[in-house]
């Protein structure tokens, strides 16, 4: 044979496709017209990496064809239970393949066989001509083809390298002596991807013993009767099927396909189909690296503000503004050329300055008295801004430049520092730009002093535009400024117990990061601003978003008491509960167990109690004992429920009882809970620390967590506002349903009227399981629920679901002529809008993936009713808070939860709250449909609920 000269790689179209897909999953590639380019993109990567970097002389791309294969017809379910292909992967096939053809690279296909037996047959038959062949692949299986000049080459992924698998890696890798003991260990193992079972029980480690002892399936076999144990009744059982299982897993290296060199040669890419395909596919960057173009030149952009020297330098030195990312991430100018890399706060003119003297600090609040708008930020020492110390202050309002204000760790000094900036900090003339405001405004308080003025947060601007997306200010700037900022994590290391205090950082270094944040911010600012216009979301940022910040600042300031006594008691209560609970389980069980442990409570539960047939398993191949198995057998068998109930009392234990006292502040005596404006992409708020949007509420013990919350002393009572129905209420307002209306309007029950009309019975002999399953159906409709959703939620069948919904229709067709008209229009934009023009886009809304597209049109009926109510709630706090301030009341706000407003209420004040508070919730946004508020007053958030 000769020696090998000529290197061949074939790639496995299909395995790679699938793993760019995957890699970009995260953060997808969408070009301008919504394509999502992720898996060309990483196919196109890939291809180009292996063509530069190994320079082959030939090459081959394969490929399965729609047709059956010779395991199919084997084995019928060969494959059968493979997810669905992902939609964007069938949409990215055809362009992978133009792709191909347009590097002039043979695609090879073959109906009757998969990509594996092609590349197979290829590349023995290459290996007898004196080529080195590489399989680029990252399919295991490819392992049984390895021989002298055969290799498995796996291209770099997620920061590892490219590997070369030849035969002494793939007999580590699998712990064998032969290659040909690869299908016997696929064959004992199975393939879950291709449905291949192999023996059951039997995983990679058993199987490697197996072979090492017995040499392959067949001798195995033949010598089961030596196996001991649970292992040789399984081979005795299921030896025909370990057979097939090595017979499917067998690559077959004769199909007929004949190489020919000549056909592989690798060629020029075809430059005009490289054009127009990168073109369709936005791949400026790599058009340029396939077809060996120069980048072109960046030229100065034009100054958006100002003309100062610093600036120009800055935009001459490539920092621009940017409206679009293109698909292979590089930032494009409006002018359409291309920066080649992110920018650095190396490798970006700049100008930062340190201001450390009375006279600098006074000289910069006088230029920033002198701006109509700049941006701030604060360091500190803590990330709890409560609890957190100024560090510094840093201020930008020229692109390019930026000042930093050091502030020492002692008091008086660090006060009288803030003072001179008191002046522009209070201006309610100046607007104030920020990234996560509301963090500032907090540190500031500490300092008495309270940010006035017009804000703009580039936070929650971003999330008024993409409100699926994260919206930390590293991820905007390499988004919209093509620009990387320092990391933190520089200057006081990583997250965890070790990393340091900002306090413990050298000036200089400090001054560099927090004036880039300033500066970032405010570039950030410039960009965003008509982004919020183009999205027509201004209003809704300048109108309800940015005035809400004040509003939970003030009560995250304010705090709420909690009644620490309440809480021991409650703990002690809920432990002896939780034991008696224990108790009467293991007498229902026969036995003692680890109750927290889920491998014993299956193994209880279904090994030794049996309560059903054929429980599920996880994929650790453990009993499953999640709350939706549980739930499922509770009406069946009693200790199911137990169990529940067991694990509510001890989440509400650890979760709240005993959490909530180690969240108290030490000098306030309060907890200070923290609310999420930019989580949620309906526009609800969220809370953690605690989390007060979770305290249960359906069970009397979860209800008594909310004893513990109280006013902040004797002169003060709890009262909580909550909205009736406001989600069912808006859904009869956006509908235009008479019937719906009227009954609110009228003050009837919905719940009653609703099961009148859907059982056909007069209103006074609606049942109570008539009006159980009407509310079922008045809010599962809301969320677009279907018969068989119905069906569980009730206990009925699904025909009788159906048939309820039926009714339902009938009765109430303004409501579904409403969710047909929301979906048609979702489908022609893509996205849906609140009463405000808050939008929640809907990417899945055309998919022909059925569940996809179910899920998109059940958001489209949903997020316009849900993120109605979230803009008529936050409406509602701004002219609360406003009412507040205004009357110069001694009461507060203090907690929003869902549809409820709570309040530390002075007694004197309570009668004049509560006209004012159902007043102004109530009109909050003027509908169709009467607005309704409960109010209740209490010694706690209990008694006032």
């Amino acid at each position: 044979m000769p020696q090998p000269t000529q290197k061949l790689f074939l790639l496995d179209a299909m395995a790679l496709i699938y793993r760019a897909h995957f890699a970009f999953m995260k953060t997808p590639r969408i070009t301008s017209r919504g394509l999502n380019t992720s898996a060309v993109f990483g196919f196109t990567n890939t291809l180009l990496e292996v063509l530069q970097k190994e320079k082959p002389t030939h090459i081959g791309v394969a490929m399965d064809t729609p047709k059956p294969t010779f395991r199919h017809e084997q084995y019928a379910p060969y494959k059968a239970q493979r997810e669905a292909q992902p939609e964007d992967i069938s949409l990215a096939i055809p362009y992978v393949k133009k792709l191909v053809k347009a590097m002039n690279i043979p695609l090879l296909m073959l109906d009757g066989y998969e990509a594996d037996d092609v590349i197979g047959t290829i590349a023995k038959q290459a290996a007898r001509q004196g080529f080195e062949v590489f399989m680029m692949t990252p399919d295991k299986d490819f392992g049984q083809l390895v021989e002298e000049h055969v290799y498995i080459y796996k291209p770099a992924f997620m920061g590892k390298g490219a590997e070369k698998l030849g035969v002494p890696e793939v007999l580590d890798r699998w712990q064998i002596e032969r290659i040909e003991q690869v299908v016997d260990m696929l064959g004992l193992m199975g393939d879950a991807v291709d449905n291949i079972p192999g023996v059951p029980g039997i995983g990679e480690k058993t199987a490697q013993k197996l072979i090492a002892e017995y040499g392959s399936i067949e001798n195995m076999i033949a010598q089961a009767d030596q196996i001991k144990g649970k292992v040789g009744e399984k081979i005795k059982e299921h030896a025909e099927q370990a057979l097939l299982c090595k017979h499917l897993a067998t690559i077959d290296i004769n199909v007929p396909v004949t190489f020919d060199p000549e056909d592989l040669s690798c060629c020029p890419p075809a430059r005009q189909e490289i054009i127009d395909l990168f073109e369709e596919l936005e791949f400026r960057t790599l058009r340029n690296r396939v077809l060996g173009d120069e980048p072109a030149r960046v030229p100065a952009a034009k100054s958006t503000s100002g003309t100062s020297q610093g600036q120009l330098d800055l935009f001459g030195s490539g920092s621009a503004k940017t409206e679009s990312t293109s698909a292979d991430d590089v930032a494009v100018l409006e002018s359409d050329f291309v920066l080649p890399q992110k920018r650095t706060l190396a490798t970006t003119y700049h100008r930062y300055q340190v201001v450390d003297t009375p006279e600098l600090r006074q000289s910069l609040a006088y230029y920033l008295s002198l701006q109509e708008a700049f941006a701030f930020d604060t360091e500190t020492t803590s990330v709890n801004a409560l609890e957190a110390e100024l560090v510094g202050m840093s201020f930008a309002y020229l692109p390019g430049e930026a000042f930093y204000v050091p502030v020492p760790a002692d008091r008086a000094e660090a006060q009288s520092i803030v003072d001179s900036f008191r002046g522009v900090l209070e201006s309610e003339s100046i607007g104030k730009i920020g990234q996560n405001l509301k963090y500032d405004l907090l540190v500031l308080c500490n300092y008495g002093l309270e940010v006035k003025g017009p804000l703009y947060d580039t936070m929650l601007a971003h999330y008024l535009i993409e409100p699926e997306k994260r919206h930390g200010m590293d991820l905007l700037a390499n988004t919209y400024l093509n620009y990387d900022p320092v990391s933190i994590e520089t200057l006081i290391g990583k997250k965890g117990l070790k990393q340091g205090n900002m306090r413990d950082v050298a000036v200089p270094e400090i001054a560099e990061y927090a004036a880039e944040d300033a500066d970032i911010t405010l570039q950030l600012h410039q960009v965003l601003l008509p982004e919020l216009a183009k999205n027509q979301a201004q209003k809704l940022f300048e109108g309800v978003e940015m005035p809400l910040v004040k509003v939970l600042v003030s009560m995250e300031s304010a705090g709420v008491k909690v009644d620490m006594a309440a809480l021991a008691d409650m703990s002690v209560t809920l432990e002896n509960d939780a034991k008696l609970l224990e108790t009467n389980i293991f007498q229902i069980a026969g036995q003692e167990f680890n109750l927290n442990s889920p491998k014993q409570l299956g193994e209880v539960l279904f090994d030794k109690m049996q309560l059903v047939k054929n429980p599920k398993k996880t994929k650790t191949g453990q009993y499953a004992t999640g709350e939706d198995i549980l739930s499922d057998l509770e009406n069946e068998h009693e200790i199911a429920r137990k169990i529940l109930d067991y694990r509510e009392l001890q989440k509400l234990k650890s979760t709240y009882v005993d959490a909530l006292p180690t969240l108290i502040n030490p000098r306030t005596g309060r907890i200070h809970t923290s609310f999420n404006q930019a989580v949620t992409a309906t526009g609800r708020l969220s809370s953690t620390n605690p989390n007060l949007q979770n305290i249960p509420i359906r069970t009397v013990r979860g209800r008594e967590i909310r004893k513990a919350f109280i006013p902040h002393n004797d002169d003060f009572q709890i009262l909580s506002a909550d909205y009736s129905q406001i989600e069912l209420r808006i859904m009869a307002a956006f509908s235009g349903d008479d019937s719906m209306i009227g009954a609110f309007n009228q003050g009837r029950d919905i719940h009653a009227t609703t099961a009148s009309k859907v059982f056909k019975v007069p209103l006074d002999e609606v049942t109570s399981e008539m009006r159980r399953r009407a509310k079922m159906v008045n809010f599962g409709i809301i969320y677009g629920i279907s018969s068989f959703g119905l069906g569980q939620r009730l206990g009925i069948p699904r025909g009788e679901a159906s048939e309820i919904i039926r009714a339902y229709f009938e009765e109430f067709p303004a409501v579904k002529a409403y969710m047909d008209r929301v979906i048609q229009e979702a489908r022609e934009r893509e996205y849906v809008e609140t009463i405000l023009g808050r939008r929640r886009y809907l990417a899945d809304i055309n998919s022909r993936n059925q569940t996809n597209r179910g899920f998109a049109e059940r958001n489209a009926i949903n997020a316009p009713i849900q993120g109605s109510a979230a803009d008529m709630i936050k409406l509602a706090m701004i002219n609360i808070h406003d009412f507040i301030q205004k009357e110069k009341l001694r009461s507060r706000m203090i907690l929003q939860v869902h549809d409820e407003l709570v309040f530390d209420a002075h007694r004197e004040e309570l009668d004049f709250l509560k006209e004012k508070v159902d007043e102004l919730m109530r009109n909050a946004i003027p509908l169709a449909v009467h607005m309704e508020t409960g109010i209740g007053v209490g010694a706690n958030w209990l008694e006032a609920h």
